[in-house]
């Protein structure tokens, strides 16, 4: 009986919260599993391994990405951003801070994924993107009212097993108006889309 082959392993260099990170990894290697256990941004969670729980969500170039299936080799060159990375300095995200001041949490162990989630939805939502709750989807109708329906649905890939949804519906409410309060709006002709 012939060997079992050894895994093949690369080098790669990974952007996250800003900083470069050079790592050796087994081709197999998930971002989540490079990012908890050779980096130690234990942030981001592992909650079912199979992309369905959305606890382990950060931001691939600012669009959402489930960390358990994103290879650690596919994310080179491209910015990653995690829970840690959200603050500037002592100061938190609009999302952080709107999830700790309306207790968008119980446990804590998907909030990460849900504020990472929230982060990018909330820019989704200021480009036009529709969801599939949103009444007018062409384009000039430019972005629907982010009501509750719009929020759970764009939400909705982030599952909370203590079921906080009614506060983190109305956190992902206040980070969306604290958004809209500091940035001018412009008209949106939702054609860009997260890369696929």
């Amino acid at each position: 009986m012939a060997p079992a082959p050894s895994p093949a392993y690369s080098s790669v260099t990974l952007d996250v919260n800003g900083d470069k990170h050079t790592l050796t990894v087994d081709h197999r290697t998930t971002l989540l599993d490079a990012l908890r256990e050779r980096l130690d941004l234990t942030g981001t969670k592992k909650g079912c391994d199979q992309g369905q729980c959305g606890a382990c969500t950060v931001l691939l170039d600012g669009h959402r990405a489930v960390a358990c299936l994103q290879l650690a080799v596919a994310a080179e060159g491209r910015a990653i951003t995690t829970v840690e990375g959200l603050a500037d300095g002592e100061r938190l995200h609009p999302a952080q801070q709107a999830f700790l001041d309306l207790d968008g949490y119980q446990c804590g162990y998907c909030t990460p994924g849900q504020i990472c989630s929230a982060v990018a939805m909330i820019e989704e939502h200021a480009a036009g993107w529709p969801s599939a709750v949103t009444d007018d989807i062409r384009p000039e109708a430019g972005p629907p009212p982010l009501t509750a329906d719009e929020i759970r649905e764009r939400m909705s890939g982030n599952l909370c097993r203590c079921g906080a949804y009614v506060s983190i519906v109305r956190a992902v409410a206040r980070a969306a108006a604290v958004r809209a309060e500091s940035t001018p709006t412009t008209v949106s002709t939702r054609t860009e889309r997260a890369p696929a």
